[in-house]
């Protein structure tokens, strides 16, 4: 019997507990599930492994890039910094919990798929990179208040299946004012963000807010459609402004020496090699999320459709909850508007940060990156739209941008060492469930984790009441203006954060919309 003692450790020891490996086989289970071919599971496991090992190469990458500039940001304003990028924490917390991570997720899809079986929310949340982040969210804040593993992804599975059906359902009545009708949903945990930002909307703009399709909007500015891009900008940008800042504070000659012991390399022979090479660093921090990127897609484009085609079996007629990038067809204009209005309040945030939060609470300093006030201020801008016109989408993403900004910097207060790092996560659910959990967990032991579950009952409750008195009742929460859906033209795949190019491809156009072209021969 020892052999079988000894093989029952190997799978436990050796396979189970290796996030990639357990990626690996789920997939390869859901694709069996699904009827295909041998070829199609065994390549489909194959590259859902070789993703999840590319995470952990671009977390490397992240680590090495970020930590140089922790030290500017530290000796240029006294105060912790920190860029908000999920991929970059995700990657990082992957060397420590990703077994818990993997098993989570799973635990937390089937748990979503339960309750929109069972429920009034009959959402799938088919954004597989956001379900990936919050999970890693959910495991870092609770094992950082100590509970053990089964704890951790038996309480954290709950926590995130409930999540994945109640803010689509939350957000259900202002998403329906910019499709026309219920047959998607918006699956992205910047649910908090895009609420607030309808609101915003609805008492900003009124009805004499004229829409922001009325504008004629430059195209040179559509390059910051591509995350890389838009990353490996933002961060040159960081690097080049916050070592101007750091050189100006401690001289030169200090700057030097302590940017080339964090970097590992040799002090800097001048201003100018000291300037190219945080440039170097900004752009190198772009290529590790892209790999991040990378891995996530080669993940998700096996696990998605599987996950996707098991959904179509257990609840049926079920509503798609989609990434974020969904909505942008709706109002273009208002994706660039919302864009750059987040991120003009992601600098003010920061101004408040460092001259008033940081030195009096001790509060990190949040720097804006191009990429979550893309993907969340373009979406919050299409929002405010819908309800307030352009008026709308420029204040509702500003309020977007600052719940992003100090949300982040509240939210490290409770990860634990991860708290010490460079990055966090960005968007707003991340920054308030995170926020609620973390201190919940505080409370220890039993009691700390009925706390956290009590937390996710009223969400799902508050989530039913929504469903039933607004989603279907038909609650308009912007009636005196035109129904923004019936306007949309017909528009390509909108960019995203994770591709998902398959999920996307089974959505119809809006209402109203011109047929698309056919395809080129």
């Amino acid at each position: 019997m020892d052999w079988l003692v000894t093989a029952a450790e190997f799978i436990v020891n050796e396979i189970l507990s290796v996030p990639a490996y357990l990626i690996g086989i789920i997939t390869a289970v859901g694709l069996f599930a699904l009827r295909k071919s041998i070829g199609e599971v065994i390549g489909g496991a194959l590259k859902a492994t070789l993703g999840f090992l590319l995470i952990g190469a671009g977390s490397t990458l992240v680590v090495s890039s970020l930590e140089p500039l922790g030290v500017m940001l530290q000796g240029a304003t006294g105060a912790h910094g920190v860029v908000p990028t999920n991929e970059a924490i995700v990657g990082i917390a992957q060397n420590e919990y990703g077994a818990q991570v993997a098993w989570l997720m799973i635990l937390g899809f089937v748990v979503s798929l339960v309750l929109a079986r069972f429920t009034p929310l009959r959402y799938v949340f088919l954004t597989g990179h956001h379900t990936l982040f919050m999970a890693t969210l959910l495991t870092i804040v609770l094992a950082t208040s100590g509970l053990n593993a089964v704890t951790v992804v038996t309480a954290g599975g709950v926590l995130l299946g409930v999540v994945m059906v109640a803010l689509p359902a939350i957000s259900q009545p202002w998403t329906k004012r910019i499709t026309g009708d219920n047959s998607i949903a918006i699956g992205h945990f910047g649910t908090l963000g895009y609420v607030v930002s309808g609101i915003v909307g609805r008492f900003a703009g009124g009805k004499r807010s004229r829409s922001a399709e009325d504008l004629k909007l430059p195209e040179s500015l559509r390059f910051l459609r591509d995350s890389m891009v838009a990353t490996a900008l933002s961060m040159v940008l960081m690097y080049f402004v916050v070592s101007l800042v750091y050189v100006g504070r401690v001289g030169s000659s200090e700057a030097y020496l302590a940017y080339a012991a964090e970097d590992g390399s040799g002090a800097s022979t001048g201003m100018g090699n000291f300037l190219m090479t945080g440039v170097t660093q900004g752009l190198s921090f772009g290529v590790a999320v892209a790999v991040i990127l990378f891995g996530v897609r080669t993940i998700l484009g096996e696990l998605v459709p599987a996950f996707a085609g098991i959904a179509e079996r257990v609840v049926p007629g079920a509503v798609p909850a989609l990434d974020a990038p969904i909505v942008f067809p709706y109002a273009q204009n208002a994706v660039l508007i919302g864009f750059i209005s987040s991120f003009v309040a992601g600098l003010a945030g920061l101004a408040v940060l460092t001259t008033w939060l940081g030195p009096a609470f001790g509060w990190a300093l949040v720097l804006p990156g191009l990429v979550p006030h893309f993907f969340t201020g373009g979406a919050a801008g299409v929002y405010g739209n819908a309800t307030g016109g352009r008026r709308g989408a420029m204040l509702g993403a500003f309020a977007n941008g600052l719940l992003i900004t100090f949300l982040p910097a509240l939210l490290l207060g409770v990860l634990g060492s991860f708290g010490e790092e460079n990055t966090t996560f960005g968007d707003a659910d991340f920054g308030w469930y995170g926020i609620l959990l973390g201190n919940a967990g505080k409370i220890g032991g039993v009691p700390g984790v009925l706390v956290m579950l009590a937390i996710g009952a009223t969400l799902l409750a508050l989530a039913v009441v929504v469903q039933k008195r607004l989603v279907d009742t038909g609650w308009d929460p912007s009636p005196d203006r035109e129904p923004a859906g019936t306007a949309a033209a017909a528009a390509p795949t909108p960019p995203s954060e994770s591709g998902g190019a398959r999920a996307y491809a089974k959505i119809p156009p809006p209402k109203g919309a011109p047929k698309p072209p056919p395809p080129p021969s």
